[in-house]
């Protein structure tokens, strides 16, 4: 499962932040954001695979920065329980790769969707065939700071979901005030998508929908595949990585 998240400052500070950063190692800790230790086991990794994908990024000029033996947060640990079974322990491993939607100045959409491009063949290159999913993270519209703390716009939402399976190239043209206008500002997340979007080519069809605004986050979870003429040994899924909600097989 290839998890394409942000970090919440739990293994990152403003001092320094990466734009792209990619997990290599055969376990990782689960963070404590304050609240105890979530009741999971440690993450596990595939170091061959990882490596095999910072290389690929880096040679499709990525400058990615690689890290070791840091916890990750609920960014990538509040989706996976609703993904995997997880007792007494995970049955599949991760490649963590976080996106920088806190300090600016970000990733552009545009960016982020060469970076699922360059993903995408990373994956198909791998010498072993291996069943490979990749998750885009990230709550839909909401604002926890200032003026419009609790601001959401459902229909914004749906249009973005349709837009991302139908027309992606859409998003590309939005800029980042573009995003925190239409869904406030941490809804900037969205362009995390738009790498998981990438991974699945041209055309997509989504195979199951859920969404649910019963908090401050709009949440989604939404299960992507190639159109059959298109596809490739890679699916996605997106699901909100603040209050994920809904269980996906």
């Amino acid at each position: 499962m290839v998890m394409v998240y942000n970090d919440h400052c739990s293994s990152f500070f403003f001092d320094f932040y990466p734009t792209f950063a990619l997990g290599i190692g055969e376990s990782f800790p689960v963070a404590d954001e304050g609240a105890g230790l979530r009741p999971l086991p440690p993450i596990k990794g595939d170091v061959d695979l990882q490596i095999h994908i910072a290389e690929a990024l880096v040679n499709a000029e990525f400058d990615l920065t690689t890290f070791q033996d840091k916890p990750l947060d609920h960014g990538c640990a509040s989706p996976l329980p609703l993904l995997w079974q997880h007792q007494p322990d995970w049955p599949g491993v991760v490649v963590p790769l976080a996106v920088n939607v806190l300090q600016f100045p970000l990733p552009t959409p545009t960016r982020c969707w060469k970076l699922g491009v360059a993903l995408k063949a990373a994956i198909e290159s791998y010498p072993q065939d291996l069943r490979v999913v990749v998750v885009g993270t990230g709550g839909l519209s909401h604002q926890v700071h200032g003026e419009r703390t609790g601001f959401n716009n459902e229909a914004w939402d749906r249009e973005f979901l349709d837009l991302l399976e139908q027309r992606p190239e859409d998003l590309l043209k939005l800029t980042h005030a573009d995003f925190i206008r239409l869904g406030g500002a941490e809804s900037v997340e969205q362009i995390m998508w738009l790498t998981m979007r990438a991974c699945l080519g041209e055309h997509a069809r989504v195979l199951h929908e859920n969404y649910y605004l019963a908090t401050t986050t709009a949440m989604t979870a939404v299960l992507y595949e190639p159109v059959p003429e298109l596809a490739q040994k890679t699916t996605s899924v997106t699901i909100t990585a603040d209050q994920a909600t809904g269980v996906l097989a």
